[in-house]
């Protein structure tokens, strides 16, 4: 059943498990209660359609390097960030990629300061295989040979060097569709959209949370008790509601030691630089490293370092997307092409909004002679991209987000010249990185978030060793030369605004309340019946998208309620 919280007339209600925030950590844990003898609340600040007021509660201001701002990466709307997943993944579908943390994510390791979880993958398994249905996803098998029968397809590295590894994809509307049908059909569960908790209170003890406070934007406030309650909206989210249910506790909730809103960490991404391959013929044998389905289900390859090379080494966990491109003449008249082109749609939709004039940047019409230029050189490439685009459903860029299939396609030693190195990195979990409480409130009266956020130098020189490994070690092979670019500070340049949605720490597990706001089975240290799920309670990140460890978690997490609420 769903409510609108804006017209709910109850001044409180009353139920045994309480969920705040719909996102896939929710969500997955309220599948779990289906059909059990209790009840569950399920609050959303948003409903299924984008409200652009609700959202606005989301906006903050970051303080340090240049980072996506909060109201870009927190999504006020049932299915959380499912709804912004953007990768085209065949058959007119949009998704994301799932991957397991590798094993020495879990690890304790000199290189990363405060890294280490409180329990090994291993007891991880059993839940990333049932998570698996849930992201509706593919079989539970990440290794590479498992999608790629002929040898031929993968590039011959020395195993113990380099490593391939593989990302499957999901659809993205399996949260906010599909499971959201089975919520709204299970007798047990109530969906309240449009309720945005404010604050969280305690009893007399201080031990327990004896109800959390509902605000709506017109007005309508309600209160919500229950035996448990799971914060599940994000990093940001959950460290804001713990900082600002601070009338009873002056720090905030579970930050006796000033832990919340620290060790916040993401994935920046860096193109490292750019792999000319020995053998031209490896563009029509690297297939793997596609996006492309194999037996129904869409995977990836990617490059990665095994884990005794990463420990002796000193590196942190780093991978390497390969998207083939062609020469710079070429991919200079595609630049221009796209960007001809995306202005001039700018141009129209402004002419038919009544007059006003699209959002164009500023020195357009200064570059628009040397676009038409380059353009005009690489005639050649725009024309074939514009049929493959047409007619092999090919992007103009095999980017990040564009999907793939180029491997499908004959004669790619002839299109393609090299390799863009694109990598996805592991931030260290510093705690001056961090979420605070702004003095500017929103429109509920709740301070906004306050993000401080920098790409530390340690980081930095990670990337770098790691980037002159694997060109090492591609050279020494004989596979070809990877040209990589430093700056004047000896550094590799990240993408800015650094950001890859990927928000994680914040709220961290830790044994030891010093150093971590819960324990490890996510229930915050002193308070008995208040749990945290979410990437906010992960202690390291590694390279791999979070959202496939983020379900696991919370299936663990939901067995955990279910022998404890009474």
């Amino acid at each position: 059943m769903s409510i609108d919280a804006r017209f709910f007339s109850a001044d409180q209600v009353e139920t045994d498990i309480c969920i705040v925030g719909s996102g896939p950590a929710g969500i997955t844990l309220a599948r779990e209660f289906i059909g059990q003898d209790f009840n569950v609340i399920l609050l959303e600040s948003g409903a299924t359609d984008f409200d652009p007021s609700t959202q606005e509660l989301a906006s903050g201001e970051v303080i340090g390097d240049p980072l996506i701002a909060p109201v870009g990466v927190v999504n006020r709307q049932f299915g959380g960030l499912s709804n912004r997943w953007v990768l085209k993944i065949g058959d007119n579908q949009i998704g994301v990629r799932y991957a397991m943390f590798d094993e020495i994510d879990y690890q304790t390791r000199d290189c990363i300061p405060f890294s280490g979880w409180p329990f090994p993958r291993s007891s991880l398994s059993p839940y990333f295989e049932r998570a698996q249905p849930i992201c509706m996803a593919g079989p539970f098998d990440y290794e590479a040979s498992s999608w790629v029968k002929d040898p031929a397809k993968e590039l011959p590295f020395d195993c113990d060097t380099i490593e391939t590894g593989m990302f499957q994809f999901g659809r993205r509307t399996a949260f906010y569709i599909d499971h959201k049908k089975e919520l709204e059909q299970a007798e047990n569960i109530t969906i309240y959209h449009y309720a945005n908790v404010v604050e969280a209170r305690i009893d007399d003890t201080g031990k327990t949370i004896s109800k959390v406070r509902v605000a709506c934007l017109n007005g309508n406030q309600f209160e919500v008790s229950a035996k448990v309650v799971v914060l599940a909206c994000g990093a940001y989210e959950n460290a804001r509601i713990l900082l600002m249910s601070n009338q009873q506790q002056p720090h905030g909730l579970g930050n006796q030691h000033d832990v919340v809103g620290r060790y916040y960490h993401e994935h920046p991404c860096a193109i490292g630089g750019y792999f000319t391959p020995t053998d031209p013929e490896v563009f029509d044998r690297a297939g793997i490293y596609d996006l492309k389905k194999v037996n129904g289900t869409a995977v990836q390859g990617y490059l990665r370092l095994p884990k005794d090379v990463l420990e002796k080494e000193g590196i942190s966990n780093i991978n390497t997307l390969m998207f083939p491109c062609p020469d710079d003449r070429q991919m200079n008249a595609l630049k221009a092409f796209k960007c001809l082109g995306e202005n001039a749609w700018s141009i129209v939709k402004g002419a038919m909004s009544r007059g006003r004039k699209g959002s164009i940047p500023e020195n357009f019409w200064n570059k628009l002679p040397g676009n038409l230029l380059d353009m005009l050189l690489g005639l050649d490439a725009v024309v074939k991209a514009v049929w493959l685009w047409l007619f092999k459903s090919q992007s103009l860029f095999l980017q990040f987000a564009r999907g793939g299939g180029w491997s499908t396609l004959s004669n790619n030693r002839g299109r393609f010249e090299r390799f863009e190195m694109r990598h996805v990195l592991e931030q260290s979990p510093h705690p001056d990185n961090r979420v605070t409480l702004s003095s500017e409130c929103d429109a509920l009266g709740c301070p906004k978030l306050q993000v401080h956020w920098r790409w530390h130098k340690d980081d930095a020189d990670h990337l770098v060793r790691y980037v002159k490994y694997l060109s090492k070690q591609l050279a020494e092979q004989g596979l070809g030369q990877f040209d990589y670019k430093l700056d004047a500070e000896g550094c590799i340049d990240i993408i800015k605004p650094a950001g890859s949605h990927h928000l994680m720490g914040t709220t961290r597990m830790h044994d030891d309340p010093k150093f971590g706001v819960v324990d490890a089975n996510c229930q915050v240290h002193g308070i008995k019946n208040l749990y945290i799920a979410g990437s906010s309670t992960f202690p390291t990140g590694g390279y791999a998208n979070p959202t496939l460890t983020i379900v696991a978690m919370a299936l663990r997490l939901a067995d955990h309620i279910k022998q404890n609420v009474d």
